[in-house]
């Protein structure tokens, strides 16, 4: 905890999403004044269930709206940009392309030429994704490789990734850019993905499905890890070399899908539960994981869940909330 967000004025786009609402919680709770875009109404998201949205100024719309986005930037003057919302679910992504390029890429450099125009902005986090990198020879992924992004959603994130810097290093818009590990926590609301779908289905005493072989192995990022690696990153972009930076953030352990889910079991009340194996994914890279020493040097960001930890805390937070 800092007095850094104290009465800073901060807008936080996605902010109904699993890290959105996260975010909205930890600059509440530093003193921020929020000022957040909603797009739909997610009765479940932490944002609404736990009174957040009572605490902070909520703005209807979404990231297509050039003129609300300039209107909010210059009426609330704000100071800090976490930019959080995006299309992030890869099968949609497959299915649907058209609809997450709109989003995630036209979102982008709206909100971007928004901030450009005004003066108030200081700082700008964008999220993009450790799937920038597509699939690498080297491991782990570090920030000088090439993005090689070939799928759908992998590619709207690298266009986003570019989009970004291309702003901080034309324009000198004090930004920066995060390529997460896969992030997990309480409040994910999509349960095709594996953590989520994983523990729903342990707390319901049914098998837990893999649509991989299993062995797909990638580095998993707890949300409250997340949340400090955007206020860490963003409270040093004063710096000028941090600006215009991309950084990677995971936890530095990356296990197989089997794995986490046979931790997910272990952890859970129905330890003898077998997950079902369906071998259908076939768009999924085999291994990757990234490394996270630029931003350990840089930045002096250290992940403080290890995978036990995390876990423990997201199925407590299931259970009481599938249990209402």
């Amino acid at each position: 905890m800092t007095q850094f967000w104290q009465d800073r004025s901060v807008f936080v786009t996605g902010a109904s999403g699993l890290v959105g609402s996260w975010m909205c919680q930890a600059l509440l709770e530093q003193g921020a004044n929020i000022v957040a875009l909603v797009r739909d109404t997610t009765p479940h998201s932490i944002l609404l269930r736990s009174g957040l949205w009572q605490e902070v100024t909520i703005v209807r719309g979404d990231l297509s709206q050039y003129d609300l986005l300039e209107r909010v930037l210059a009426e609330y003057e704000i100071e800090a940009i976490f930019h959080l919302a995006a299309q992030t679910t890869v099968g949609i992504a497959t299915r649907a392309p058209l609809s997450t390029f709109e989003s995630n890429l036209r979102g982008t450099w709206l909100l971007l030429e928004a901030a450009r125009r005004n003066p108030t902005v200081k700082r700008i986090m964008i999220a993009s994704s450790d799937t920038v990198y597509g699939k690498q020879a080297e491991l782990p992924y570090s920030e000088s490789l090439p993005l090689s992004a070939i799928y759908p959603y992998d590619v709207s994130k690298a266009c986003v990734d570019m989009i970004g810097r291309s702003y901080a290093h034309t324009f000198n818009l004090p930004l920066a850019i995060t390529r997460c590990a896969n992030i997990y926590g309480g409040g994910d609301l999509n349960w095709n993905r594996l953590i989520p779908g994983t523990v729903r289905s342990v707390l319901r005493g049914e098998r837990p499905v893999i649509r991989s072989d299993g062995q797909s192995t990638r580095d998993y990022l707890y949300v409250k890890d997340a949340v400090q690696a955007y206020l860490c990153t963003a409270e040093q972009l004063d710096r000028p070399d941090v600006q215009g930076q991309a950084f990677n953030f995971g936890c530095g352990r990356p296990i197989t899908a089997l794995e986490m889910v046979e931790t997910i079991i272990a952890q859970s009340n129905h330890p003898e539960l077998d997950p079902l194996i369906l071998n259908q994914t076939r768009t999924e890279t085999d291994v990757k994981y990234v490394s996270i020493s630029k931003a350990e040097t840089m930045l002096g960001w250290r992940p403080k869940y290890d995978h036990a930890t995390g876990l423990a805390e997201t199925i407590a937070w299931y259970q009481a909330a599938l249990s209402e």
